[in-house]
């Protein structure tokens, strides 16, 4: 793949086998808060008296603040010239997931929510994540709504968009 092609098509996924930041870019969309969650999450994680990243913060039944991350793998089919974003979101109702198309992104955002029931009995110890999220996708540039196709089985989020759409000819305007 040449340099040139690389600028055509942002969303092959190849460059992301690099260590190349800039390849990273152009597949997901910037996130300016992405850094203050990331700080949230390593006070909780220090509040909880572990730097292990894969542990879950020790919450009491009381408290508010939570950190809910799901991961998302991005896959990219070449012969079918599309694009698949996977999401886990155990727990999480399909009815509970909103999907939004913006010029140019796609933002994929749900709560996961604690059963009222739960809370009567006063748990002093809860490791299940809850909370809300909202993940943004740079998607190509002419992509329908109709053509961004969302399914959800079992926990798992299933976006599948077009890598590629087809170019528009130029429309040549006559001046008067």
């Amino acid at each position: 793949m040449n340099s040139n092609n690389q600028l055509e098509n942002p969303w092959s996924l190849r460059p992301l086998l690099s260590n190349s930041s800039q390849a990273l870019m152009s597949v997901f969309y910037y996130d300016p808060f992405a850094h203050f969650e990331r700080f949230f999450d390593d006070a909780l994680r220090a509040r909880s008296g572990t730097n292990n990243q894969l542990a879950l913060p020790v919450f009491e039944a009381g408290d508010s603040v939570q950190a809910f991350r799901p991961k998302m793998d991005l896959h990219e089919n070449a012969d079918a010239n599309t694009v698949t974003a996977t999401f886990e979101l155990p727990g999480v109702k399909k009815e509970d997931v909103q999907i939004e198309t913006l010029p140019g992104r796609l933002r994929v955002s749900a709560e996961s929510k604690i059963s009222e029931e739960h809370e009567k009995d006063g748990y002093a110890i809860r490791e299940r994540r809850f909370g809300k999220f909202s993940r943004t996708l740079q998607v190509p540039h002419g992509v329908k709504d109709e053509e961004i196709k969302a399914s959800m089985e079992n926990g798992v989020l299933t976006l599948t968009f077009p890598k590629n759409t087809a170019e528009q000819a130029p429309k040549k305007i006559t001046v008067a």
